[in-house]
């Protein structure tokens, strides 16, 4: 049986991200997307980390372990497998964007560029 299946990872929407941000509480984000993917369509400018996903694995070290991180993707499927790699490495506070990008552009910002 794979592991990966037994871990569950809390999700959390675009509406109840972006109330978030609105009231100043910004967590951390983790895009996993690749380079080429941010030119097309983006969550707004947060600092956020730029890992794509082929990468996490020797980047980790630069993923805080002591905060919430809120992974997101264009989806919502690569995110949620690398959060289900950093919580069966230590990490507690991990979160996906459900729906990633799409859903972003969906809920909450129509001008973003579908991909």
């Amino acid at each position: 049986m794979d592991q990966d299946a037994e871990i569950s990872i809390p999700i959390i929407t675009p509406s109840e991200l972006k109330a978030r941000i609105d009231a100043g509480d910004v967590p951390i984000l983790l895009d996993v997307r690749e380079p080429f993917e941010l030119a097309i369509a983006d969550l707004p400018e947060l600092e956020q980390l730029r890992i794509p996903v082929g990468d996490v694995g020797e980047r980790m070290s630069e993923i805080p372990k002591d905060q919430e991180v809120i992974v997101y993707c264009r989806s919502g499927g690569r995110s949620e497998a690398v959060a289900k790699l950093l919580k069966s490495m230590g990490w507690g506070g991990v979160v996906n964007l459900d729906g990633g990008v799409l859903r972003w552009r969906e809920d909450i910002d129509p001008s973003l560029q579908a991909y």
